[in-house]
This record gives structure tokens, C-alpha cells and sequence, in this order.
């Protein structure tokens, strides 16, 4: 990105300061803008292995997709100015599909655009042990593997915008070969049952499209994925995005929630 400055609002852990955090403060100031950054990146590569249009600007990143797919919008900076704004605005105005901006900083209002808008903590682990999984995980490399992943992540977080299913349409064979990108899998009984997207940018790592299939859920299959696609950043800061159902999960190992996200969606 071409602005990189350390603009993050002051985080707050249990009603304290991030400078009284025992643990890594300089990680956690800037876990805020490593979020932006990573989840930047990883838009970037989903639009890009899509064929997608991607457009960069100082104060935001959006990926212009199909009628099903949509238009996805990072804020990479806590203050878009009138321009930047106005653009925005259009670009979401003409989107053929859904809308869906994310704001990290949580200082943006769009509430002139319609949407419904939810907050979501962002988390942060710092580099660390990462123990075995209690089920085999791999990265998907072949064609059908990123087929049970993107048929997993469809289902688990109920994305009816990718129903009917078209193969390839959520996750191409180009998205691994995206710099930093990886599809994991959890294995059990031969049968793939978790599934997750990591982004490694800039020295810090990311989680996404962590899930479970309906038929699969309670037997430890977030978990496994968790483990499995930590192992290889357990040397880096990782930081995601948490669902209310997710936070115990990624609590227990060893993420701590350093500030809130806000997300706007036109569903």
C-alpha cells in the first residue's frame, strides 16, 4: 500500500489502555492498520485470481465482482476525504451484486448508503507454540481440494449468493498461487470437514473463511483448522476478524480481542 501511516484510534482490552497490556503493546498498536493491511491483501488476491477489477486508493481498496460475488471495500485509513468518499459511494451505487464494506478503524459512516451495519472484535495472537491438531489438516493444492473448501466455507457460513454452486467460482486454482496465500483442510475419516483461508503480508498473518459444514460441527473442526494453519505463523503476529460464535474458539488459543470492526452490508 502507499500509505502506511500508524494512524490506529487508541485499542482498549477489557477497559484498558493497549499501553497496559502486559504482553507485546507494540504488536498491539498495531494490530488495528496490520488488519486493514492483511485483509487488503487478501481482497486484492480474491479479486485478482476472479478475474476482478481492483481498485487502489489512498484511504480504501475495493474489489468490483460479479453479480453474485459483489463488491467488497477495505478502509485502509481512518479518513477518506470528500473524494474518496463520493467514490465510494458510486462504486457501491453501481454494483451489480451485494455490497459489503469493511472498516477496521470503525470511523467511517455510511449510513447514507442504506446499509445494515454490525461490529466484530478484531483479535490478535502474538507469535507462540502452536500445538498438533486432533485431526489431520493440509493445504488444499489440487482443483477438488479447494472444491471442498469453498463448498465447506459456502455452507458453513451460509453464503446463498454462491447457491447454485458453481465450481472454482469462490476459490479459483489462481487464488494459491497468490503471494502469501494458502486453503487449508481438515481431514477426519477421509472425509473433509473444516476448512480456512490464511494471508501472510508484511510479517504479520491473518485467518479468514474459517468454517464448518452443518452436517460437521461440535466434533472440533474449527479447532483442528486453527491449529493447523497457525503452525506455520507461529512465528508471526496473526490477527482476524471474529464472529460471536467464534471468540471463545480462537480465545482458547491465545487470541485476545484489541478493538472493534465495523462491517456494512446491502444483505
Amino acid at each position: 500500500m502507499a500509505n502506511t501511516r500508524q494512524t490506529t484510534p487508541d485499542v482498549r482490552v477489557e477497559g484498558r489502555s493497549r499501553q497496559d497490556h502486559p504482553d507485546h503493546p507494540a504488536a498491539f498498536d498495531d494490530a488495528v492498520i496490520r488488519q486493514a493491511r492483511n485483509s487488503a491483501a487478501f481482497w486484492a488476491a480474491t479479486g485478482s485470481s476472479r478475474g476482478h477489477e481492483v481498485i487502489r486508493r489512498r484511504s480504501f481498496l475495493a474489489v468490483l465482482g460479479s453479480e453474485r460475488a459483489g463488491t467488497r471495500v477495505l478502509l485502509q485509513e481512518p479518513d477518506p476525504d470528500a473524494d474518496e468518499l463520493a467514490e465510494l459511494t458510486e462504486l457501491a451505487g453501481r454494483s451489480t451484486g451485494p455490497v459489503d464494506v469493511e472498516d477496521p478503524f470503525s470511523s467511517t459512516d455510511l449510513s447514507h448508503l442504506g446499509m445494515r451495519n454490525w461490529q466484530m472484535p478484531i483479535m490478535l495472537r502474538p507469535p507462540g507454540p502452536v500445538a498438533a491438531p486432533a485431526m489431520e489438516v493440509v493445504r488444499a493444492q489440487q482443483t477438488h481440494e479447494l472444491q471442498a473448501a469453498e463448498q465447506i466455507v459456502i455452507d458453513g457460513f451460509g453464503l446463498t449468493r454462491f447457491t447454485p454452486y458453481r465450481p472454482g467460482e469462490m476459490f479459483p486454482p489462481a487464488l494459491t498461487e497468490q503471494p502469501g496465500v494458502d486453503v487449508f483442510l481438515a481431514v477426519l475419516d477421509g472425509e473433509t470437514v473444516g476448512a480456512g483461508v490464511t494471508v501472510v503480508h508484511d510479517g504479520f498473518g491473518s485467518h479468514y473463511w474459517v468454517g464448518t459444514p452443518s452436517a460437521h460441527r461440535s466434533r472440533g473442526a474449527g479447532r483442528a483448522v486453527m491449529l493447523g494453519s497457525l503452525a506455520p505463523m507461529a512465528n508471526l503476529p496473526v490477527t482476524l476478524t471474529a464472529s460471536r460464535l467464534g471468540r471463545p474458539l480462537y480465545e482458547s488459543l491465545g487470541f485476545t480481542a484489541v478493538t472493534s470492526s465495523t462491517w456494512w452490508s446491502s444483505q
